[in-house]
């Protein structure tokens, strides 16, 4: 199966050969928790997103995104923060692409539908915010997630 690795400021992280702008969404429903996906390349927890296609704009990107990953219909209300660490490698095994950060997180709302997995996703939650600090994910991840929660404002970096 082709895997996703996650390198931070590590001298053995493969130079990045490509930079692909994506999205990730926080979702948040009526109670305050947030929508969160246990991904099947690495096995960690993180916000659903991904890359965005030719022909569509940002707020439609994190829209598809969110509905194939989750099944979860939201609407879009925000951006919580732009994230472009070129310490931040990402290496997809399956093409040996070594991706350079560079993501939009965007806020959004939950509308309708039911957590349901897909291909690249094992598990969908929703999680309380206090129990997010639990799940296993990548350091960046965190951070979007920690930026949010917090409430620092937008985010840039």
């Amino acid at each position: 199966m082709a895997k996703r690795i996650d390198f931070f400021n590590e001298p053995d992280a493969p130079k990045a050969n490509s930079l692909v702008p994506s999205v990730n969404v926080i979702i948040t429903n009526d109670v305050g928790d947030i929508l969160m996906i246990r991904r099947t390349d690495n096995d960690n927890w993180a916000l659903p997103g991904g890359a965005i296609d030719l022909g569509e704009s940002i707020p439609q990107a994190a829209v598809r995104e969110t509905l194939e990953e989750t099944g979860i219909q939201c609407e879009i209300t925000g951006i919580s923060g732009t994230y472009s660490d070129p310490r931040h490698i990402i290496l997809y095994t399956s093409n040996g692409e070594a991706r350079q950060e560079f993501s939009l997180v965007l806020t959004a709302r939950y509308q309708a539908g039911q957590p349901t997995p897909s291909d690249e996703s094992r598990e969908v939650r929703w999680a309380p915010p206090s129990e997010i600090k639990k799940l296993v994910m990548d350091r960046s991840m965190r951070l979007r997630i920690t930026h949010y929660l917090t409430g620092s404002g937008i985010h840039v970096g």
